[in-house]
């Protein structure tokens, strides 16, 4: 498997911001990644050194929209924290 499988993108809101003054990044990361992986693949990406990853799965649900049930599928997110000092930059691209 290549090392970009790992990575789909990066998960930009208001609150993965806020984390980054943390020097925490958030991924969207495929169903089947796993922490270690997930380490070794973005220290040799992005050449940081990574000191912890936390994944996040967001089970499938449905929703109401205009009265009818829709189904919102589900994902799975990683935080990697980055050693103090370091950073991404993700307005650059891979």
């Amino acid at each position: 498997m290549h090392l970009y499988d790992k990575i789909y993108s990066p998960f930009v809101t208001e609150k993965s911001t806020s984390l980054s003054e943390q020097n925490k990044i958030v991924f969207r990361v495929p169903n089947k990644a796993n922490k270690k992986s997930l380490k070794k693949n973005i220290e040799k990406i992005f050449k940081v050194n990574v000191i912890k990853v936390n994944i996040i799965n967001k089970q499938n649900r449905s929703k109401l929209t205009r009265g009818r049930k829709v189904k919102v599928k589900g994902y799975k997110k990683a935080i990697i924290t980055l050693k103090k000092g370091q950073s991404i930059d993700l307005t650059s691209g891979i």
